[in-house]
């Protein structure tokens, strides 16, 4: 079964981190384990996940806060709440601080996956989108990038040699031709 995304699961409880890892891993997405938000920021420090399932009360620092340290640095990444405050206002709070959803304990596991599968599926045609360029090389006019070479003939001919970081960007800039390109996903070359 090939990998459905790379979720980093926050949850502080072992016994529901356990259950939720275990039925998250069985529908194939590959999960990487915090187990408050100091952990869950490292974590998303060092590796690009396709969710963060987030939940709020824990230990150091809570998921609200970890959510909003992360919605800084990256805007991109879909964050789902889970979480015993139930009211409102609660919710809302969560919305605010950059959840994506938010979902009640108890729930439901079938709701908690479709969930997940729909943050992940829509992130995953988002990033699609983004980075969607074929060709190993582009022709502009006369100009031409060969993102393997890693190289860019100017309009004069002049042969000019491109770091992996430069090349990248303009793979990513090409791809995205008459669109924003947020400033986090330039980062994220």
């Amino acid at each position: 079964m090939s990998k459905k995304g790379n979720i980093l699961l926050v949850e502080d409880e072992e016994s529901l981190h356990h259950t939720l890892k275990l039925n998250l891993e069985l529908e194939g997405y590959e999960i990487t384990s915090a187990y408050n938000g100091t952990q869950a920021i490292q974590a998303f420090e060092k590796e690009y996940f396709d969710l963060i399932v987030m939940d709020v009360m824990m230990p150091e620092i809570d998921g609200l806060q970890a959510t909003e340290t992360i919605r800084v640095h990256n805007s991109e990444t879909p964050i789902l709440i889970l979480s015993a405050k139930a009211s409102g206002s609660d919710r809302v709070a969560g919305l605010k601080k950059g959840a994506d959803d938010y979902l009640t304990k108890p729930f439901h596991l079938e709701e908690l996956l479709l969930r997940v599968e729909k943050l992940v599926n829509k992130n995953k045609k988002i990033q699609t989108k983004e980075n969607t360029l074929e060709e190993d090389s582009v022709t502009i006019g006369t100009a031409k990038v060969d993102f393997k070479a890693q190289t860019a003939t100017t309009w004069q001919g002049e042969l000019v040699s491109l770091s992996s970081k430069e090349a990248m960007l303009l793979k990513l800039l090409i791809a995205n031709k008459n669109e924003v390109v947020t400033r986090e996903k330039i980062l994220q070359v």
